[in-house]
């Protein structure tokens, strides 16, 4: 991540916490989370130092839209990349819908199923069932502007010296 985009990142997501307060400036308008329609599908771990699942739990009473939150054993790292086929994992998830009550953390973690192994293919199945059928990518480059290409990939600059 170039250093500028870092530096922004950190002081308007997590610093000044813009997205969450509707003060995030996209192409010079002000975004909020309520803007999103989209099912969300949001992931914690148990022991984040970063983020603590508590706060990232808090995307429930951001949106109005169906929240999938899963909370994964694990840190910050480790959580995230917690492979199928690794032994000692597992993960609690549930769908708060966006006409729900609120459930709050406490209820959540004694509430929602706990499941053994990487989160993974919960995710997988979650994109799954909210994914449309992939059609052709659009076009791109010099023949989506109306121009042929002077040559065949990978173009003649590999060959110079």
């Amino acid at each position: 991540m170039p250093y500028r985009m870092h530096s922004e990142y950190l002081r308007r997501l997590f610093l000044n916490n813009d997205l969450a307060g509707g003060r995030f400036i996209v192409a010079d308008k002000p975004i909020a989370l309520t803007d999103i329609r989209a099912p969300i599908f949001a992931v914690g771990t148990v022991r984040d130092h970063v983020a603590p699942w508590q706060s990232t739990y808090k995307i429930n009473l951001l949106t109005d839209t169906d929240v999938t939150y899963l909370l994964t054993t694990g840190g910050h790292n480790a959580g995230i990349v917690s492979e199928p086929g690794r032994d000692g994992h597992s993960f609690q998830v549930m769908t708060e819908a966006s006409d729900a009550r609120y459930v709050d953390p406490e209820t959540y973690l004694s509430e929602a199923p706990r499941k053994d192994g990487s989160w993974w293919p919960e995710w997988a199945a979650w994109l799954a069932t909210h994914s449309g059928v992939a059609g052709a990518p659009p076009a791109m480059g010099a023949a989506a502007a109306g121009y042929a290409p002077r040559c065949d990939a990978p173009g003649t600059y590999v060959l110079q010296q």
